[in-house]
């Protein structure tokens, strides 16, 4: 990119990206960016897999208004202003849940109840789900129609789900394994980060030229490729680097903030 380059449109994963994982805080040097940017006249959007009620308090800390967050990897737009839900996606989680207990014996499955919590089949560890939490049936679990399905392979590891989901097909839906956590998160067919903020770039009317885009995780793939500077954080997996224009240092040393210094200093 020139130097004299500024993006008009900035994508920010929250979790390995603007907060440690497992973590609510973003850091002051990030922070401070962030507001640089939003300074500057650039559309900073949340882009991530968190429910809303996850995504919320971190949108509200930034104190991040006239912008979009795309929660739920894209399935779920809310809008900072007016504090609504202004798009929603779903699907029937049911044909997935079923083919994924026969892959992952004692796994434990969770469907969004968008912006107050989740239904779910098993027991989650604390602080794996944001909001209300109630335990229900399979058939409950899937009787309604929704815009995230998350799966917790208990005891287990990220890299043994991924070998068992190498080869397997999902039909009607897109999913990713987790890098950090046993865990395999379900959308809408064709429900990415990077189709929405598409979406959103076409509603806003900025140009393809114009659009950066950081992120950590395997579900940072498609929105590091619909950027024009997509950047992968320091500590992501190897193929998520190979995805992107160009690698910043790890979360825990800021690396967003050196990214948005880059053009908002």
């Amino acid at each position: 990119m020139p130097v004299s380059w500024r993006p008009r449109l900035v994508a920010l994963d929250i979790d390995g990206t603007i907060t440690p994982v497992g973590k609510e805080e973003v850091a002051p040097a990030v922070r401070a960016a962030i507001h640089r940017a939003v300074d500057a006249g650039a559309h900073v959007v949340l882009a991530t897999g968190r429910s809303l009620i996850g995504t919320r308090p971190i949108a509200d800390d930034l104190t991040l208004r006239d912008t979009t967050a795309i929660c739920s990897n894209g399935a779920v737009w809310w809008d900072t202003n007016s504090r609504e839900v202004v798009r929603k996606l779903g699907f029937d989680a049911g044909p997935t849940v079923d083919a994924l207990r026969d892959l992952f014996p004692g796994a434990v499955f969770a469907t969004e109840l968008t912006g107050v919590g989740n239904l779910s089949l098993g027991r989650f560890p604390d602080g794996d789900l944001w909001g209300e939490v109630r335990e229900v049936s399979a058939a409950e679990l899937t009787a309604d129609p929704t815009s995230r399905l998350v799966m917790r392979w208990i005891d287990h590891t990220p890299d043994e789900v991924a070998l068992r989901m190498l080869d397997v097909e999902l039909p009607g839906v897109t999913w990713w394994v987790d890098n950090t956590e046993p865990w395999v998160t379900v959308s809408p067919a064709g429900v990415t980060k990077g189709s929405a903020l598409e979406d959103l770039r076409v509603r806003l009317g900025v140009s393809e030229e114009d659009t950066l885009a950081l992120g950590d995780g395997h579900n940072d793939v498609e929105m590091l490729g619909w950027a024009a500077r997509g950047v992968a954080m320091g500590q992501a997996p190897a193929t998520v680097q190979e995805a992107a224009n160009a690698v910043t240092a790890t979360v825990l040393e800021d690396g967003a903030a050196t990214e948005l210094d880059r053009w908002f200093a």
